[in-house]
């Protein structure tokens, strides 16, 4: 099985299901981009942890990385193995002193699990190129889909200062609008190349 490299790209508000996220993964090492549909939970859980925030109390997932840290189990790799009508399956890779372990498990619990354990993320090349969407260097998707409202948004941004855009960002971020707020992001990292 080849198996690419992935770390998370984004978190936004899904314009397809209600009450769901879309967190965007690209490829360490490409030009792809995998959408997962998440839902709030895992989502809010992702977000606090990539923002450094800390919850008053501990969020499911991390109550699982204290457990598995008191007996003394690790997360080598999450997986994502297969895609069926549009779901996403995972599968955690444990280790307990010579032990390994698969677990099976939904990938936005894998996800927000192996970011906090600082595990390397994995998706079966079959599945990026079934569900992946090419993105050229400058940030456009290439494919023969017709331009959105959102393609237009990316383009307007080259009209932007890198004060303005950085404020921006940080506007998207306090309004929870991690996909406007990741386009930004990748306009400012495309400017410092």
């Amino acid at each position: 099985m080849k198996k690419i490299r992935i770390k998370i790209a984004g978190l936004s508000y899904s314009q397809t299901r209600h009450g769901a996220y879309a967190l965007i993964l690209e490829e360490e090492d490409g030009n792809r981009r995998l959408p997962v549909i998440i839902g709030t939970s895992e989502a809010q859980s992702i977000a606090i942890y990539l923002e450094d925030l800390k919850p008053f109390r501990p969020l499911t997932h991390d109550l699982f990385v204290s457990m598995a840290n008191s007996f003394h189990i690790e997360i080598v790799e999450v997986n994502i193995i297969n895609l069926e009508e549009g779901i996403f399956y995972s599968e955690i890779i444990c280790k307990r002193e010579h032990a390994k372990i698969r677990i099976d498990s939904r990938t936005s619990d894998a996800i927000a699990l192996a970011i906090r354990f600082k595990a390397p993320i994995f998706v079966k090349e079959e599945i990026m190129e079934k569900a992946g969407m090419l993105f050229t260097e400058e940030g456009e998707r290439k494919t023969g889909v017709t331009e959105t409202e959102e393609d237009d948004n990316v383009k307007e941004l080259a009209n932007f200062t890198e004060n303005e855009l950085k404020a921006m960002m940080q506007d998207a971020i306090d309004n929870e609008d991690y996909e406007t707020a990741s386009i930004i992001r990748d306009e400012l990292k495309l400017r410092k190349k």
